[in-house]
């Protein structure tokens, strides 16, 4: 028996909601896989501090006859505080991860309906046409943007979380030796001041490589300038920047972009080409920006960094390439195993919108 005119409006309207709410779902249940990550994290963490403060509590019963009763009771103290972080933390994994499959269950649901819908011929060939053009985009900036994070959190993990856990057990032990070993508490003071300020630092790197506050304040210009500096003042390549031409602010988008490039170019060349010395050069004229990152590292393959199959293509490169031709410009690269690279963008600049410095 036929549709009538009705029918079908009615039936398009349910494949169209039915489209939003699938993409509704994916968008929690990527947010919710971070959730799940960073609370992994976390309960590893709290496992750590627990099974540290276990640790100590079994040197209290061994030595329970000589121990301070006020030590004693901070230690079991500290042990069930551990110990409910940690029953609570896990609960919330739990919990995420139930969520996390009720979601997939949905989706996939949603997902056979669209199916369906298709082999009824009534979906419209508008949600066809987007599904196939932003399939690939869609899969890509999700892989950068889970990329970014999970290498946020291991950093963060093995770096800033663990001193904190150490910052604890280093506080304690000032504690209980304040009154029984002055001189040791002072040299455990100046320990823990010592690795907080290290600890310190880091965390300022995490902030400058997410979201440098200069970028908005002063510019591309001398944010790159002081990233350049900020990386010679640690273990790595001699970075040397020069810059020519007409120093000045760009729009907003552009020099978001510049940054993020020449950032991605630097962190190739000191992390993954091994490289002893990278030169950058930024040229500003009235109609373009050129951005050169020469360095003589170990080299490799263009074509399958950026062209090649997943397994071989660089997440980062391709972005970059993409941000830039968006903005009109274009990216090259030139490399081969063994004998440096040479990378080389330039984006078209709108005259009237950039404002002079000097």
């Amino acid at each position: 028996m036929a549709r009538t005119a009705q029918e079908d409006l009615s039936f398009q309207t349910f494949v169209e909601d039915t489209f939003t709410e699938y993409d509704h779902t994916q968008k929690q249940l990527r947010e919710i896989d971070v959730l799940i990550k960073q609370s992994a994290a976390e309960v590893e963490r709290l496992a750590q501090r627990h099974a540290q403060v276990t640790n100590y509590v079994r040197q209290l019963q061994t030595n329970f006859d000589t121990i301070p009763r006020e030590d004693i009771r901070e230690g079991y103290e500290a042990q069930q505080n551990a110990q409910q972080r940690l029953f609570t933390m896990r609960g919330q994994l739990e919990k995420l991860q139930s969520d996390q499959r009720n979601l997939e269950r949905l989706a996939e649901f949603q997902r056979k309906l669209l199916e369906l819908s298709e082999g009824s011929g009534v979906m419209p060939q508008m949600q066809k046409g987007r599904a196939t053009r932003d399939q690939s985009n869609v899969v890509r900036v999700v892989q950068v943007e889970e990329s970014a994070r999970q290498s946020l959190v291991r950093r963060m993990h093995d770096g800033p979380a663990s001193s904190l856990s150490n910052f604890i057990l280093q506080a304690e032990i000032c504690q209980r030796l304040f009154d029984k070993n002055p001189d040791r508490a002072r040299g455990e003071l100046n320990a823990l001041k010592a690795t907080a300020s290290a600890t310190f630092e880091t965390v300022k790197d995490f902030i400058f490589e997410l979201r440098p506050m200069m970028l908005d304040d002063l510019g591309v210009v001398p944010t790159l300038r002081r990233y350049v500096e900020t990386l010679q003042e640690k273990d790595g390549p001699q970075i040397s920047i020069t810059v020519t031409g007409m120093e000045r602010r760009l729009e907003g988008h552009v020099e978001i972009t510049v940054f993020r490039a020449v950032q991605e170019l630097l962190n190739n060349a000191r992390r993954h080409a091994r490289a002893t010395q990278v030169q950058v050069l930024l040229d500003l004229t009235q109609e373009r920006l050129l951005a050169v990152v020469e360095d003589n590292g170990g080299g490799f393959n263009v074509e399958e960094a950026l062209g090649g199959s997943d397994a071989n293509r660089t997440i980062g490169l391709t972005t970059i390439r993409e941000r830039i031709e968006m903005l009109g410009g274009e990216l090259n690269i030139q490399s081969s195993t063994g004998h440096g690279s040479r990378a080389e963008f330039v984006i078209p600049l709108e005259p009237e919108v950039a404002t002079n410095l000097r």
